[in-house]
């Protein structure tokens, strides 16, 4: 045996090698080398070296590296074996990611952005869109909850499309249709691509009115086992705090007279002691992949704890992700297997809306009374007693699995089934202590707990079929196929009082004494919609010249009424690649040059499940002759069969571009859009329905914009280069109509502002406007003794109870952005990396209700800014919204500086290293005085009111800078 061994190794033949780069003849490292038909295999080392043994009867290597053509070379006789690699401009640039499969850039005619990994932001994603902020022309996101782990950004794309709630675009991951972003690290992510216009967009039908987010995730490839792990730790700093009165100031007002208030002695920064110092968050990731050419395999897994800046505000979580790529049948048949799972534990007690609270307690005060317990008053609430007093944490998972099966039929001709299945569930739960203030001035001081859990399944199944054919200078690619989704979302919650003791806290709400007494709470729920639909796309290119594009989507959804369950969904686009051109093949500058123009119609069906339906209510429990309380029931909502999807029509001109080879490069798009029969809920008669509110369709928005990106190589030196990249948007919105025959509305009031007082909506939208308008009184000055003055519509002036709110306010500023601009310049210097990444919004409004709301002294013995002694010193007089509080909310920010080292490493277990430090919004240049301009919503129909309060779903996360280390290893 020991002989037959030896006679074996025996014929084993040592392969050796040099790989370099085809075009500057450098030596290539971390290329996969591989004998052709099985698993063993190699990496060249920082030299370009091989080496491996071959066994008996082996004739061929396969050469792989990411941005390389495939290279397959025969063993030489004498063992050594140099190759050179041709970079794969293909696999590098030239294809994004499109509905249902992907494209050549050079023959993409609809308006598609597509963000690959190396040009991700590097400042630590606490969501997967946070790493295409300001990368992506017309893509508005914005951190509204800062910092805040557990929020995610508010996301919108070329403005507002609906008067619903959601305005974000929807989410496909890996061809899961409403693809959870809980799923998604950023070390996960291949690229991301954004379906900007209806002619990309129109192939998802009705939940593509907000255009499209495709998000592709790393898969592995044949070669050599890899192992890369990613790690960083990141630590905040608050900013930009609002400057109150400090306990010194406060005390000296109180002993001046200026303040009539009790000075109890003590000097304490209450929210100061919200702020968790000690804050630092970490971030793990290892990946493994590899496989043969046959079977290749890519899994990771990760941990992240994320603190917040403030205290008991974190987000614990970890999981892992599974791609297995498998082919047979001579490579006819592929299946694709992805597994994605993602366990979360939130601690949601803060979200910054408790931060109010304490920069207005007075601050000569203590939290504790003198015996060392907690200070607690009818007036306020003791913040940081909470925190110990009181618990909200949240225990979720989230699983995702899918598979895609496809069988090449003939040539050119395959088939394609696609299943996906999304569970999301978690269990919210909260206590507070039988002495907390809560318990002790609600519930008698008798304890507190609730628990709610929810379960949200999505299944999908999509059949298709895809056609290619090639001949002479004629080139069709098409994609036919029906898709099936159904969601089901259902839920549970409870709540009682009346414990004995804190042992169980929301564990057993039946330990609580108030369920005999009818005062528990308990609810339930669940609802579902199902969506099927047929759907084709034709792609056809001639002579790489003259491309077309035409997409027909047929959907039914089981949310619109009975008389419009099936909508159209039509698209087509073309594009002309001018520089094949004979007139411009003298223009020596040009390298690339298309036109396209596209037009497409897209829908929404983001609203109530059973909005068309009549809906069974309980009425109140009523007393019957016999004694016996029971329930009453009856219709709580209207039907109308009649309710259908919103539509919007857009038409998209845009220009593509590649100058002076390759060294600037970028596009234009022009839109306009008309979305019509948006779908709200508006006052009916009574009788003949039977509730005030109905949904339908009444209304019409109209937008148009300029998009820009450019993307130029600055500068290009032997060992330095210099990249700028570029990208600006501007639109306006328009609300053309709010009415019909049957509803009328002539105006939309939106944004309440809340804080102290009933100071009604900031925001006023009339048919034929903008959207965003602030409508408002004109400040005209105070009197001598501090009240107010305002103007009327014929120039007189008078107080605020002369003033008329439809007659005499007016428009007063605009809440919404003119125009967003971005700009990165990288830097490459040897082995250093050096990013600068800035944006910046411009041309919109602020309304400071911090101001507002804590900058008067109406609002003493509550602490106040310092402002109301110094810019407000003036007034006199109760809290009124005017243009006296619009401020300029114009900025421009350094959002993102990272400084990077690749350590040159010759050793054959380290492949790569990369060390780098990232210091995260450094700083902000603007003319507003609150928070953080960046916090302040620009989407949706609410933007522009900054928050300290909790009214309209607004909070006031602190403005932090962040500085980051991190590491990147492959082996």
């Amino acid at each position: 045996m020991l002989l037959l061994s030896l006679v074996a190794f025996s014929q084993n033949k040592v392969i050796t090698g040099k790989v370099t780069d085809a075009q500057g003849n450098t030596p290539l490292p971390g290329v996969t080398v591989q004998i052709q038909g099985t698993s063993k295999g190699t990496q060249t080392a920082p030299d370009g070296t091989y080496k491996l043994e071959a066994p008996q009867g082996a004739t061929t290597l396969v050469f792989t590296f990411v941005g390389y053509k495939k290279l397959e070379q025969p063993i030489s006789a004498s063992g050594t074996t140099n190759v050179t690699m041709a970079a794969d401009v293909t696999a590098l640039k030239d294809v994004v990611v499109v509905g249902y499969g992907t494209q050549k850039k050079t023959e993409v005619t609809s308006a598609i952005t597509s963000v690959t990994a190396e040009d991700f932001r590097q400042s630590g994603a606490r969501n997967a869109m946070d790493l295409v902020q300001g990368k992506v022309a017309g893509l508005q996101i914005t951190r509204t909850s800062g910092s805040n782990p557990n929020n995610g950004p508010a996301i919108q794309l070329r403005s507002v499309t609906t008067l619903n709630k959601n305005q974000g675009p929807l989410i496909v991951v890996d061809g899961i249709p409403g693809g959870n972003l809980d799923l998604l690290q950023q070390d996960d992510i291949e690229s991301i691509s954004v379906l900007k216009d209806g002619s990309a967009a129109a192939i998802y039908g009705t939940r593509a009115n907000a255009g499209v987010v495709l998000i592709t995730t790393k898969r592995g490839k044949a070669g050599a086992p890899r192992v890369d792990y990613n790690t960083y730790f990141r630590k905040e700093y608050t900013q930009r705090m609002p400057k109150f009165l400090t306990a010194d100031e406060y005390a000296a007002k109180i002993a001046s007279g200026e303040i009539k208030s009790e000075d109890k002695g003590h000097r304490t920064n209450f929210p100061d002691l919200l702020i968790n110092h000690d804050n630092l968050t970490q971030y793990h990731n290892l990946a493994f992949s590899g496989g043969s050419e046959n079977t290749s395999y890519r899994a990771s897994v990760y941990y992240s704890n994320l603190e917040g800046v403030l205290k008991e505000n974190e987000r614990q979580q970890y999981g892992g992700r599974l791609s297995i790529t498998s082919k047979g049948l001579d490579n006819r048949l592929t299946g694709q297997f992805n597994l994605a799972t993602n366990v979360n534990n939130a601690n949601l007690l803060t979200d910054g809306g408790n931060l109010v609270g304490y920069f207005t307690f007075q601050p000569t005060y203590s939290p504790y009374n003198d015996d060392g317990s907690w200070y607690f008053e009818q007036t306020s609430t003791n913040e940081l007693a909470r925190l110990h007093q009181q618990t909200y944490k949240r225990q979720q998972q989230t699983t995702s699995a899918d598979a895609k099966v496809s069988l090449d039929l003939v040539k050119g001709l395959k088939a394609s089934i696609f299943g996906a299945v999304t569970r999301d569930s978690w269990t919210d739960g909260q206590y507070a202590d039988r002495a907390s203030e809560l318990s002790i001035e609600t519930y008698q001081g008798t304890g507190w707990a609730a628990q709610n859990s929810e379960l949200k399944l999505k299944y999908a199944v999509e059949p298709t079929l895809e056609y290619n054919l090639t001949a002479n200078q004629h080139t069709i690619s098409a994609v036919a196929g029906y898709s099936y989704r159904y969601d089901v979302d259902q839920g549970f919650d409870g709540s009682n009082y009346g414990f004995l003791n804190d042992r169980f806290h929301e564990d057993n709400l039946g330990a609580g004494n108030q369920i005999k007494l009818g005062k528990a709470t308990l609810g339930s729920y669940k609802n579902d919609n199902t969506l099927i639909a047929f759907f084709g796309r034709v792609n056809y290119v001639f002579n790489d010249k003259y491309m077309a594009s035409a997409i027909i989507r047929r959907e039914g959804s089981s949310k619109f009424g009975v008389n419009n369950k099936w909508g159209n969904f039509p698209a087509i686009s073309a594009g002309w690649n001018l520089h094949k051109e004979d007139f411009l093949s003298n223009v020596s500058f040009i390298d690339q040059l298309k036109v396209r123009l596209g037009y497409g119609v897209t829908g929404n069906s983001d609203f109530d499940n059973y909005a068309s339906l009549v809906l069974l209510g309980t009425g109140g429990a009523y007393i019957y002759p016999d004694g016996v309380w029971r329930e009453t029931y009856g219709p709580n909502t209207n039907p109308n069969p009649d309710l259908r999807w919103e539509k919007k029509a857009e038409w998209n001109f845009g220009i593509d571009y590649t100058f002076f080879k390759g060294r600037l490069g970028g596009s234009i798009d022009l839109f306009s859009r008309k979305t019509t029969d948006l779908i709200s809920t508006f006052k009916s008669q009574v009788p003949s329905q039977v509730q005030q509110d109905i949904w339908t369709n009444v209304g019409t928005f109209k937008s148009k914009g300029i998009e820009l990106m450019v993307n130029a190589v600055t500068m290009d030196k032997k060992d330095f280069r210099w990249n700028t990249d570029v990208t600006f948007s501007t639109a306006s919105n328009i609300v053309s109509s709010f009415s019909n025959q049957t509803y009328k509305m002539t105006f939309l009031d939106r944004g309440d502002i809340g804080g102290y007082g009933a100071l009604g909506n900031a925001l006023r939208t009339y048919e034929g406007g903008k959207l965003g308008n602030f409508y408002g009184k004109r400040f005209a000055g105070f009197t001598d003794d501090g009240k107010w003055r305002f103007y009327k519509r014929d120039g007189s002036t008078g107080p605020a109870d002369e003033i008329s709110r439809d007659n005499d306010q007016t428009v007063i500023g605009n809440a919404i952005p003119k125009y967003y601009a971005s700009m990165t310049n990288s830097f490459k210097y040897k082995n250093w990396d050096l990013r600068i990444f800035m944006r910046g919004k411009f041309g919109f409004d602020i309304l400071n209700t911090n101001e507002l709301l804590y900058g008067n002294k109406a609002a003493l013995p509550s602490n106040v800014l310092q402002t109301a002694f110094t810019k407000h010193a003036k007034l006199n007089d109760s809290f009124q919204y005017s243009d006296y509080y619009l401020e300029n909310g114009s900025y421009l920010k350094l959002d993102e500086v990272t400084l990077g080292y690749n350590v040159p490493f010759k050793n054959k277990y380290i492949r790569n290293m990369r060390v780098y430090f990232t210091g995260g919004n450094l700083a902000t240049i603007t003319g507003y005085s609150g928070n953080d301009p960046d916090f302040v919503k620009d989407t949706g129909l609410n933007p522009g009111i900054d928050a300290l309060n909790n009214s309209d779903d607004r909070r006031s996360y602190l403005s932090t800078r962040s500085f980051m280390l991190g590491l990147n290893v492959g082996f």
